[in-house]
């Protein structure tokens, strides 16, 4: 929708009374920041005098809450929220703990109904090499409510899996739908035009169709069936049946408990606090620890070869990395920000390589190429660069991994996409039903103000718009050749602008190996000819801040609170103006024409 007016951010002086009570609220927000800090500093203090007081050591044993929902990397804790758990933060947990004598092995909270199939694979691949060094998994589960076979798929290679008395299986297999908005658009006469290239680039279709395409249904089915296929082999391996018994199995969910342990799906029933007596037993001491994964740290490696782990994931935007305020964490990729932390890694001397973990659906064309040109420099300076794909690296997420010296994806990785769409949707004749007219004056180029929603393309602007969406097609078709050493051609050819899984481009060349980030790790030792048997230190950057750090930065001045502040003032004070302007900005797609349309798999 349209204001009468052009919108401007107010930039007037604050008044008196505003710049009070501003300073009052921060104050109260810095004082509770305090006793915070405080608490968590004395509690801080009593764990280390408990862990080095003089008492005997006991086992610990690592526990994993697959609960709640994972994000793919670690992200900077926000002062007042804890470290969200990350898949890329446990993995490496893991191969830290598979050395450590006082880790005796794993206990798995399991259940999540939101988690992405690379995430589960990545998990299973990780417990399976941590009990490779002879340490136990054990995971308990209150029932396995979700539909998808996601969650189980990744504690299936636990050692025993508990379930609660009563609780229900319900794993069945794989869910995904396919919005489409063309029917209510045309009962508002809203009119969508976007420009695309190719049956699969099938993002626009949400809004120029009433239900799938013939090529939508082909991808979808063909990306769904290929993880469900490698999904169902890994489980059918990790207990011991047959591919054919599994499936029968999955066609005859939903289960009770009791049922899932005797056609072998579980191997025990029990409550957690019975669960968790029989991990301490094979721990080997009634008084075992328990202890979080994420707040598991490594021993310092001073003197080993550095290499920079640098990651991204969310949408791909322009300038600064957003949510690192006291609230929220950043969970997009700032075409600024990553691009800094890769010229970073460039100027630190002791950094030998460096792996780039990318979870992203792509977004902005600009904000992409100014990292992939980052990625080139640092290759420039002679230091390798290695992808590792988390659960997404499609359209730009692909764009900025093509230049990579290595590129490593999981077999269940969504990736791919090469292709551009833009477009918007006008309004004009919504509008005019409701008897609000808009009436524009244009000085200058006609393409002036074809980005509006307000009103339709002309001719002219269409014509237009759809050479630049070309032009920006080609060049990715270039980037994408000059970083696999492949024609525009070939490129063309593999890419169809649809979404594949990793090993289904790993056929196509798009990416060099199939592997999780110790696999990438692996490429990033190799490729900088440190032994593949050395022990690194992997520096992250940017480097993680500390809350005492985050506590002084709020007390000084220099963190996010004055943002915060005015931001929530601001929603406080216009919230119906707010929700307009985002509604506004959905209508568009100008700026992020290389943004893939990541279907949700439950």
């Amino acid at each position: 929708m349209s204001d009468t007016a052009p919108y401007h951010k107010d930039t007037s002086p604050m008044s008196g009374t505003k710049l009070f009570f501003i300073t009052v609220l921060g104050v109260v927000v810095g004082l509770f920041a305090f006793i915070i800090l405080l608490f968590s500093v004395i509690a801080s203090i009593a764990t280390a005098l408990t862990a080095g007081g003089g008492e005997p050591d006991v086992p610990v044993v690592l526990e994993i809450d697959l609960r709640d929902n994972l994000i793919d990397s670690p992200v900077t804790p926000t002062l007042f929220g804890e470290d969200p758990p990350s898949v890329v933060a446990i993995v490496r947990s893991l191969e830290r703990a598979k050395t450590d004598d006082d880790v005796k092995g794993v206990f798995i909270r399991g259940e999540s109904f939101g988690m992405a199939p690379a995430s589960a694979e990545e998990l299973r691949l990780a417990l399976i090499d941590f009990r490779g060094s002879g340490k136990f998994v054990v995971t308990h589960a209150q029932g396995l409510g979700s539909t998808s076979i996601l969650p189980y798929h990744a504690i299936s290679a636990s050692d025993e899996i508990w379930l609660q008395a009563g609780s229900t299986v319900a794993t069945a297999g794989l869910y995904s739908q396919m919005p489409f908005y063309r029917g209510v658009l045309d009962k508002i006469d809203a009119q969508p035009q976007f420009f695309r290239h190719g049956d699969y680039k099938t993002a626009v279709n949400s809004y120029t169709e009433t239900g799938p395409t013939p090529a939508q249904i082909e991808a979808r089915s063909s990306l769904l069936s290929a993880i469900f296929d490698e999904t169902v082999e890994n489980i059918a391996t990790d207990r011991g049946l047959t591919r054919d018994a599994l499936l029968r199995l999955l066609g005859t969910a939903p289960r009770g408990a009791a049922d899932a342990v005797e056609v072998g799906l579980a191997d025990r029933l029990g409550y957690l606090e019975e669960a968790r007596d029989h991990v301490a037993e094979l721990a080997g001491d009634e008084d075992t620890r328990f202890e979080s994964v994420t707040d598991y740290r490594a021993r310092p490696k001073i003197g080993k070869p550095v290499i920079a782990l640098i990651e991204g994931q969310g949408t791909i935007l322009p300038g600064e990395s957003g949510g690192d305020g006291l609230f929220n964490a950043a969970t997009n990729i700032g075409g600024e920000t990553l691009a800094g932390n890769l010229e970073d890694a460039l100027d630190d001397e002791d950094v030998k390589a460096v792996v780039l973990r990318i979870s992203s659906g792509g977004g902005s064309p600009a904000a992409s190429d100014q990292i992939r040109a980052a990625v080139l420099r640092v290759q420039a300076a002679g230091k390798p660069v290695v992808v590792s794909m988390g659960q997404y690296a499609a359209s730009g997420g692909y764009y900025i991994a093509a230049p990579a010296d290595h590129i490593v994806a999981l077999p269940q990785t969504i990736t791919g996409s090469i292709g551009i769409f833009g477009g918007k949707v006008a309004l004009e004749e919504t509008f005019a039903n409701v008897g609000y007219n808009i009436e524009a004056i244009r000085i200058g180029g006609e393409y002036a103000g074809a980005y509006s929603a307000d009103e339709p393309f002309t001719e002219a602007q269409a014509e237009a718009y759809a050479r630049d969406i070309e032009r920006m097609y080609e060049d990715f078709l270039a980037v994408v050749a000059e970083g696999r050493d492949m024609t525009r051609d070939e490129v063309f050819a593999v890419a169809e602008r649809r979404v594949w899984t990793g090993t289904q481009a790993l056929e196509r060349d798009l990416v060099d190996e199939l592997g999780g980030f110790d696999t990438a790790l692996a490429a990033a030792k190799r490729l900088a000819e440190i032994d593949a048997d050395a022990d690194v230190h992997i520096k992250r950057f940017p480097r993680p801040k500390s809350r005492e750090e985050m506590f002084n930065e709020l007390l000084s001045g220099s963190a996010a609170v004055g943002s915060d502040l005015e931001a929530l003032s601001a929603v406080m004070r216009k919230p119906e103006v707010q929700a307009l302007l985002r509604a506004r900005e959905a209508l568009g797609t100008q700026g992020q024409e290389m943004q893939a349309q990541l279907p949700v798999i439950r």
